[in-house]
């Protein structure tokens, strides 16, 4: 499969905003669900967020409520991740995937885009 693509990360102070995208082929963007993982170093890789392709019902981390959205763009195969009011804690290099069903693990990973957070 091809692997989506994720764009938009860089270094932002504390308090500061990044939006991210994942442009995916149209086979992979079509799965049930789309989300964001994030991989900070020395830690596991970390549920953030996930939309669902059927009626864009969403799901985050506990730790990012309040503060990051998901989003689709049908006409530009993409999932964006809005990040505001940023903190240190979110330094990670972030990954898009697809799930292609009803409790399927996650698959299909991109490259990923490092987001650093700087006090």
């Amino acid at each position: 499969q091809v692997q989506p693509v994720e764009s938009g990360g860089g270094l932002v102070q504390a308090g500061g905003s990044l939006r991210l995208s994942c442009l995916a082929s149209v086979r992979t963007y079509s799965s049930y669900a789309m989300g964001w993982f994030r991989q900070a170093p020395g830690k596991e890789r970390e549920f953030v967020a996930s939309i669902r392709r059927s009626d864009d019902s969403t799901s985050y981390a506990d730790s990012v409520k309040g503060r990051f959205t998901i989003s689709r763009d049908d006409a530009r195969f993409t999932v964006s991740l809005q990040m505001n009011s940023l903190n240190v804690e979110d330094t990670a290099v972030y990954y898009c995937a697809a799930q292609r069903g009803l409790g399927l693990a996650f698959e299909n990973w991109g490259q990923g885009t490092q987001v650093t957070v700087s006090s």
